[in-house]
């Protein structure tokens, strides 16, 4: 992905995070995000996204566009950035993953530490060594060199509304916990699944060939997206 023309002392971890959250939380539609959502997703006060957010308006070029009460949106120049931090991110998760071997619910965290550092070269030779990959471990897209990102046609467990059969499309990578769970079952980017939906809002996963079905709480199974087998 080609670097962009911003200056190195913008080019910080604060910044790029704030910059993935809001591409994030914006989704397919690239609606405005309110303050409150992004507190909530970084875990920082309310006041502090105010005073960042005024930051990354006031860069030239600006990187969002923004106005209080009425939330915020990533300028073209932000939306590249987020984007290339978020190939370096799933990149890096995939290379740990495939050729280093770690453990799935460990490559999020250290892929969090690496993104912001690589440099284009290097983010070349690794997708090179492993082939050019579309998809990250979790099943999310992994933008192109030039910043397209295929759209996924899934939908979140937590908005079923019926029982039926499906197959994973991707899982959350922001819970190691609940990603360790998820494997032991083995409920993956793939996987087969039966849904159940009971009587208490939980669903009842029961993945193809598997002894065990797992129960998931409706609070977290939007960690989960699936579409139709």
């Amino acid at each position: 992905m080609m670097a962009s023309n911003r200056q190195v002392n913008s080019n910080t971890e604060s910044v790029d995070n704030y910059l993935k959250a809001i591409l994030a939380l914006s989704g397919p539609e690239e609606q405005s995000v309110s303050s409150t959502a992004l507190a909530r997703r970084l875990g920082v006060a309310p006041a502090s996204v105010t005073n960042m957010l005024q930051k990354l308006a006031s860069a030239r070029p600006p990187n969002v566009e923004y106005e209080k009460h009425r939330g915020v949106r990533l300028s073209p120049e932000g939306k590249r950035r987020a984007l290339e931090v978020l190939r370096h991110h799933r990149l890096i998760e995939t290379f740990l993953y495939e050729i280093l071997d770690f453990p799935i619910e460990e490559v999020h965290d250290e892929a969090e530490r690496l993104e912001h550092f690589i440099s284009e070269r290097f983010e070349e030779r690794i997708a090179a060594k492993l082939g050019h990959p579309k998809f990250d471990p979790h099943g999310h897209c992994i933008p192109a060199m030039n910043g397209r990102m295929p759209k996924q046609r899934s939908k979140s467990l937590a908005n079923l509304d019926g029982d039926g059969d499906f197959v994973v499309e991707s899982v959350s990578d922001r819970d190691s916990a609940l990603l360790k769970q998820l494997k032991a079952h083995g409920i993956a980017p793939g996987s087969r699944l039966r849904v159940t939906k009971s009587p208490q809002e939980e669903f009842i996963l029961k993945a193809t060939r598997q002894p065990k079905s797992l129960r998931l709480a409706l609070s977290v199974a939007s960690a989960v997206r699936i579409r139709s087998s």
